[in-house]
């Protein structure tokens, strides 16, 4: 592979900290990297010296000659005066870009709903966003660098800016880097991981599941190298005591395959658990919502909610942006009342909100953190342990000296933190996150995770991030066109539902006339389709069976045969694969006779 771009020896000094100490690394054609690290370790800035927008104050940056760099900025740069037409093609004449596939393919994918002299002041954040990434895809670069392309946008974009990145350098000999802490994109795109950790850029093959078993090998062989260190340090101590030591031999060290690091994890959440504990805390009944419906100024926002909320229960709400989502989340929480319909709130309930706008925080801004802790109560238990406000603010990646600085003098990553710190002091029951991964970091995501893995309540979230959503809830469900529809095949089937709806037609525009074959369903078409519905259903019970019996033999079989496990996990795999599609043309054909 040709190379594109270089970086020699870069050292980068702020007043308060060095951000980089002599980093060397380079970017060939084809390479498709994601760079990830803790929020203020320096991504952003590394990508404003490898574009030329930073100055280092030592090293070099080089180019091949005529190689260009397109950049989306972390920041809104757009002009609120300008046309949603102008931002993206600017003043290249219609028949010139119009011809284009790829300006086409970017038009279609970002910004089909879009009326071309829309004023760009007028457009919410997710559409400016997909606005100055369709402008961006539009041109021709050598090196393409993204700066948290995923803010804002919502599951359908971020999924269409995956498939076409990873499509476009499949093809394309450039180069390109992604910020971002979106995990199941870092994975969709990256072919190789830049950790900035500790002034230094460290290189990883493969996305971030690649990346994070080899982060695991590495720390766990530091880990081993420092009690070798430190053993070898006691003999010494133990020499300067009693005189000479006598003979030994060397420790003998061998390092294993990274799955082999994984193998006796436990599952996740023990669900059974959580839920008889959810059950002692909460009662049978959590939250009704019964034919419940919201308009505002005349326009129905959701109609005909029905959803009776289980104590326990792990759902996550998708939906485009705008669907309603946050309102729904209002009508559980009680801030929202509805304009027909009831909601019923258990006896018991109390409910936790993590909103988007840190509106909490702002009634202790000027307080610092410590005196807003030690208000609260003064253990938590995370897995059979008890932690204190502070060790589990430190938990979730908040360093000690920030526990003396003020509420607003936090970033916001920062500040996240401390929201859902509070939030679970206050002991709810049901806890309701709305966009929770805003401003975290990669591993504050994991953290956030990890804790949220043993909290026994009743959880509902929003959120545009896939992979958070499928690490931290049991189903899904989806707002679509205002009414909420259960997801039995998950986050690709919402993508199907929404990618066929995209091609039907508007509501008061008439699609093409049926013929007479389709106008209605004939009696041979019922017949084969409940036919067919109940063959569904029996292939069904025969695969749940099946799946049962790979967990029977996996439970008793040889642990020490690892190619035998892994045949029967792959067996597994697909057969849950099979009773995932199974499902979901099960409720396909079920809805036909609703």
């Amino acid at each position: 592979m040709a190379h594109l771009l270089g970086a020699e020896a870069l050292h980068l000094e702020y007043p308060t900290r060095v951000v980089f100490d002599s980093v060397t690394l380079g970017v060939n054609e084809g390479d498709r990297i994601g760079v990830v690290g803790r929020n203020g370790d320096g991504k952003s800035s590394l990508l404003g010296m490898l574009s030329g927008r930073i100055q280092a104050d030592s090293g070099r940056v080089t180019r091949r000659g005529g190689v260009q760099i397109g950049v989306l900025d972390q920041a809104d740069t757009l002009d609120d005066a300008e046309t949603v037409g102008g931002a993206i093609v600017g003043e290249r004449p219609e028949h010139e870009w119009a011809g284009d596939p790829k300006v086409r393919d970017v038009i279609s994918g970002l910004v089909p709903d879009l009326l071309w002299e829309t004023r760009i002041g007028t457009l919410s954040g997710g559409q400016r966003r997909r606005v100055a990434l369709a402008a961006l895809l539009v041109g021709e670069w050598d090196i393409v660098a993204l700066d948290e392309p995923t803010n804002h946008l919502d599951v359908e974009g971020i999924t269409w800016l995956a498939r076409h990145l990873s499509t476009r350098w499949a093809k394309n000999a450039g180069g390109l880097l992604v910020v971002t802490h979106d995990r199941w994109f870092l994975d969709e795109v990256a072919t190789t991981t830049w950790e900035v950790h500790d002034g230094i850029v460290e290189p990883f093959e493969g996305g971030y599941a690649a990346y994070v078993l080899q982060r695991v090998e590495r720390d766990r062989v530091a880990a081993a190298a420092e009690a070798k260190r430190q053993n070898l340090l006691k003999k010494e101590l133990a020499w300067l005591r009693r005189g000479p030591p006598a003979r030994t031999s060397k420790p003998k060290f061998r390092i294993e395959a990274a799955n082999q690091l994984i193998q006796d994890v436990p599952p996740l959440r023990d669900r059974v658990e959580l839920a008889r504990l959810a059950v002692a805390r909460l009662g049978k009944d959590v939250v009704d919502l019964l034919d419940a419906s919201v308009s505002f100024d005349g326009r129905e926002v959701l109609g005909d909610i029905e959803w009776r909320i289980a104590p326990g229960e792990r759902t996550a709400i998708l939906g485009a942006n705008g669907a309603g989502k946050s309102t729904l989340l209002g009508l559980i929480a009680g801030s929202i009342e509805p304009s027909s319909g009831k909601v019923l709130h258990g006896k018991t309930v109390k409910v936790g909100v993590l909103d988007q706008q840190f509106g909490e925080l702002g009634e202790i801004a000027d307080q610092r953190v410590r005196e807003v802790l030690e208000r609260h109560k003064t253990s938590y238990a995370v897995e059979g342990r008890e932690l204190t406000p502070s060790q589990l603010l430190e938990r979730l990646g908040f360093a000690r000296e920030h526990l003396s600085a003020r509420v607003s003098e936090l970033s916001g990553g920062q500040k996240r933190r401390l929201q859902l710190l509070l939030m679970l002091l206050s002991e709810p029951n049901v806890a309701i996150l709305d966009e929770p991964t805003n401003d975290v970091d990669t591993d504050m995501l994991a953290a956030m995770e990890d804790l949220l893995d043993s909290w026994p309540g009743t959880l509902i979230v929003v959120s545009h991030d896939r992979y958070f959503v499928e690490r931290t809830t049991d189903q899904q469900y989806a707002i679509i066109n205002g009414r909420l529809r259960h997801l039995p095949g998950g986050v690709d089937e919402y993508l199907r539902l929404t990618q066929a709806a995209a091609f039907e037609p508007p509501a008061g525009r008439p699609g093409p006339p049926p013929d007479s074959s389709q106008a209605r369903r004939s009696g041979a078409d019922e017949r084969a389709a409940r036919k067919e519905l109940g063959a569904t259903e029996r292939r069904l019970e025969r695969i749940a069976e099946r799946i049962s019996g790979i967990h029977a033999t996996m439970a008793t079989y040889d642990q020490s045969d690892y190619e035998g496990l892994c045949r029967l996990n792959d067996e597994l795999g697909d057969a849950k694969a099979e009773l995932e599609a199974l499902e979901a043309r099960w409720f396909e054909l079920s809805e036909l006779f609703d």
